[in-house]
């Protein structure tokens, strides 16, 4: 594949990332996904019944691992040892699968990641052989931090989870991009098509989205639109933008041979 978003060692052909919750049914959340061209999805353990209850329809029959590679994350987890338990649990509902993504919340409200906790967790789950994915402040202090501990990937937040403010803040990720060794992924903000396009001009390996498909009047049409923005935002960043000049108007037309000169 040429281009390809590389995570632990496995390559993807997509850069887009989806989260599978906040649907109005499997059927919704199936369709979204594949107009969205994600090979990764994201589905939160506590909330999300993929094994936990046989007796309820499983996101493993809309959204087969077979077909897609999942991300269990720690949605709700409040401190590292209910992130790390959780993801244990994840572990074992889907046969010793160990590329997760971490968060560990601060607090209820804004939904803030909890960086301490959260350094905590890496640390363990790393240790523990997992592969791990994290959502993180946009501190480029924390993200090398983290990247030290061993993550696979860090995932900055654009502006707070399900605010869909967009990206609030560019010149720290971009510091985070610059320093990482590891891929560097929004997580959280993105409100619209123009967010996700604007995270890949930045620099960004990819991006990692979920109420700016599900919360949408259409999501299955705003999935294809994001799929859209992060590749044209990856090729503009490829192909180098035009150097940004004040004052300084340039001709878009040749200025050579002009009718009557």
């Amino acid at each position: 594949m040429s281009d390809s978003l590389v995570i632990a060692g496995k390559a993807y052909s997509s850069r887009l990332l989806v989260g599978t919750g906040k649907y109005k049914d499997f059927a919704e959340t199936r369709a979204a996904v594949k107009a969205s061209g994600a090979e990764i999805v994201t589905v939160a353990i506590r909330r999300t019944n993929i094994g936990q209850d046989p007796n309820q329809p499983s996101l493993l029959d809309a959204l087969p691992p077979s077909e897609f590679t999942y991300l269990p994350n720690t949605a709700g987890c409040y401190s590292a040892e209910d992130a790390v338990r959780t993801l244990r649990l994840a572990r074992e509902l889907l046969d010793g699968h160990e590329l997760v993504k971490l968060e560990v919340l601060g607090d209820p409200q804004t939904l803030f990641p909890n960086m301490p906790e959260t350094l905590k967790a890496a640390e363990t789950l790393v240790k523990d052989g997992f592969k791990v994915m994290v959502y993180c402040s946009d501190d480029p202090i924390q993200a090398k931090l983290l990247e030290g501990i061993g993550c696979v990937a860090v995932m900055p937040l654009a502006s707070l989870i399900g605010s869909g403010m967009g990206i609030l803040n560019p010149w720290n990720l971009k510091l985070i991009i610059e320093s990482a060794k590891v891929p560097v992924l929004v997580d959280a903000g993105v409100g619209t098509a123009s967010d996700a396009a604007i995270a890949m001009e930045l620099g960004c390996d990819g991006v990692l989205m979920n109420t700016a498909i599900a919360g949408a009047q259409n999501p299955v049409l705003m999935a294809g639109a994001m799929k859209k923005a992060v590749e044209a935002g990856r090729e503009a960043f490829l192909a180098g933008r035009m150097p940004k000049k004040l004052y300084a108007a340039t001709p878009s037309s040749p200025t050579t041979g002009m009718i009557g000169k």
